[in-house]
């Protein structure tokens, strides 16, 4: 609904950020109205803006993770750079960040050395393993987490494991810190107290894999690596048809199963086909199985092999490449690319999942490196002299 409030409207956040995982939340917060002031060293700012050149001369990572921010640059090794810190946070209503290990808290930017003052203010530190355990001070970086989590060991082939093809540990850290987030505004409203957040990506990675974990509860075997196929559930992935085409399928029970047999193999027989009766018989002979189904679809192109799924309503999809998401036609349907300003020019880009009938996501421009600095700095009170001094120090 153009024109009315967004839910975030009247936040403030300062994000110490770089790379994925805290970008990524504040984004989240600032598609819901929140003010969003990105602290960059100055020069090269969030070195997540090096990562490639591939959207008009930009980094994909970062311009999928900035819009609708503020880029402030500061040198918080400066005194003068400190100080504007301290004013912004002052005023600001969260404070996130994903510095090394140790850093935000020997600057003085720990939630127990802020609350004193700002008993408001919610402090969001992201990190690989959390503010304590003995790996408190490792490096972490999205694959490294996705092994320690064990997400490596249960993807990929029998022969090798494989890592996720986006940054899913990143992902899913800067997911729990935004609701993290949003959570303790809801109880701040309720005891007017700010609260201190620790979102570690090994503990949020650990969570999306528990499934897999409970299902080597008490050591029992872990579950198989089988490429993009389901590790217990059989027919359930990747199909190959007659034109070259790859489809994905899925059977959830025994009556989808006979369906599949029936309409899609148009063989009712082997339903009863002992060898298959069973999801776990399926599975045990899936070696069996393969080649069977293989050699019906081998007779079909892949638009045949999909109207005879969904003539029998089994769960399918094409395995999509990245033009094929550009193309999409029920993102373009429902109308989820939208136009994003960038330093470089326009740029399309997603909506944020979710549509809400009260208000309309904010889809601000993507800053360059420290364009709001000086505007800031006026608004904090610092004259045109004290701002060019600080430019000369290289504090911003």
């Amino acid at each position: 609904m153009a024109g009315a409030p967004r839910p975030l409207e009247g936040i403030t956040v300062v994000s110490l950020e770089h790379a994925i995982a805290a970008p990524f939340c504040t984004r989240q917060l600032a598609d819901l109205g929140a003010r969003v002031i990105k602290i960059e060293r100055p020069g090269p700012g969030d070195f997540a803006r090096a990562y490639d050149t591939r959207v008009k001369g930009q980094a994909s990572h970062f311009v999928w993770t900035n819009r609708s921010k503020e880029s402030l640059t500061l040198d918080l090794k400066h005194p003068d750079a400190m100080a504007v810190l301290k004013d912004l946070l002052a005023g600001a209503d969260v404070l996130v960040q994903n510095l090394a290990p140790g850093a935000a808290a020997r600057m003085g930017l720990s939630y127990e050395a802020l609350h004193p003052s700002l008993p408001r203010l919610i402090v969001c530190d992201i990190s690989g393993y959390g503010g304590d355990g003995p790996y408190r001070d490792k490096k972490a970086y999205d694959l490294l987490i996705q092994s320690e989590a064990g997400f490596l060991s249960i993807t990929g082939t029998p022969e090798a494991p494989s890592k996720a093809g986006n940054s899913i540990a990143d992902i899913a850290a800067g997911m729990y810190a935004y609701s993290n987030i949003l959570s303790a505004l809801l109880l701040r409203g309720k005891t007017g107290q700010g609260s201190h957040i620790d979102v570690s990506m090994l503990e949020a990675m650990a969570e999306w894999m528990s499934y897999p974990v409970y299902y080597a509860f008490e050591g029992a075997s872990p579950p198989l690596r089988t490429a993009a196929s389901h590790a217990t559930i059989y027919p359930y992935g990747p199909f190959q048809a007659g034109d070259g085409g790859t489809v994905m399928l899925g059977l959830q029970n025994e009556r989808e199963w006979k369906v599949f047999c029936e309409v899609v193999l148009q063989d009712a027989a082997l339903a009863s086909d002992p060898r298959f009766e069973s999801n776990a018989r399926r599975h045990e002979n899936r070696k069996l199985l393969e080649p069977i189904i293989l050699g019906i679809f081998a007779a079909l192109d892949t638009d045949g092999v999909v109207a005879r799924l969904d003539k029998a309503q089994i769960a399918n999809a094409r395995m999509n490449d990245m033009d094929g998401v550009w193309a999409h036609p029920q993102l373009k349907a429902r109308q989820r690319w939208q136009s994003v300003a960038t330093p470089a020019g326009d740029i399309p880009a997603l909506l944020p999942p979710g549509r809400n009938n009260a208000f309309d996501y904010r889809m601000d421009p993507i800053p360059a490196v420290g364009e709001h600095t000086e505007r800031i700095l006026q608004s904090l009170g610092r004259s045109a002299g004290q701002i060019a001094a600080m430019r000369s120090a290289k504090a911003i």
